[in-house]
């Protein structure tokens, strides 16, 4: 199996950015972590970060045929981007929405996600392992539909 895990806007900053919300990881910790484990599960995992909704849009859409499985966190544009469900939705590739942080427990405009309704999960509120726990669940829902 191959996944693609997909970070949008500010989760560059992981490690420096809010720290008491986000911990001290780094991204680039965290999309190691992610291979690693993908490994020891026999799934191959490439990791892709941008700050920009185009391009994550680009890239979900550039997925089709090539991924078996998608794991974003796409940061704020979790509860402002149509475009980008548009093109989880026209992919119909099997997709986990991961947050570090409980979104439903946070500011108001957060408890809403429009991402979820076109994704198989979404993971919430434990910091890095949000990512474990998202690759670990689609691979084992994965498994059981082949």
């Amino acid at each position: 199996m191959k996944f693609l895990l997909i970070n949008g806007a500010n989760l560059n900053m992981l490690g420096i950015r809010e720290p008491e919300k986000y911990g001290n990881v780094s991204l680039q910790d965290i999309e190691k972590s992610v291979i690693e484990r993908g490994k020891e599960l026999d799934i191959e995992v490439d990791s892709w970060q941008s700050n920009h909704e185009g391009e994550i849009v680009d890239k979900i859409q550039a997925a089709k045929g090539i991924y078996d499985g998608i794991l974003i966190n796409a940061g704020g544009y979790t509860h402002t981007s149509v475009v980008i469900r548009d093109a989880i939705s026209a992919v119909q590739i099997p997709t986990v929405e991961i947050h570090m942080t409980n979104i439903h427990a946070r500011e108001e405009f957060r408890h809403t996600s429009l991402l979820s309704g076109v994704c198989v999960a979404q993971v919430v509120g434990f910091k890095e392992q949000s990512y474990i726990l998202g690759l670990e669940g689609l691979a084992n829902l994965l498994k059981k539909n082949q």
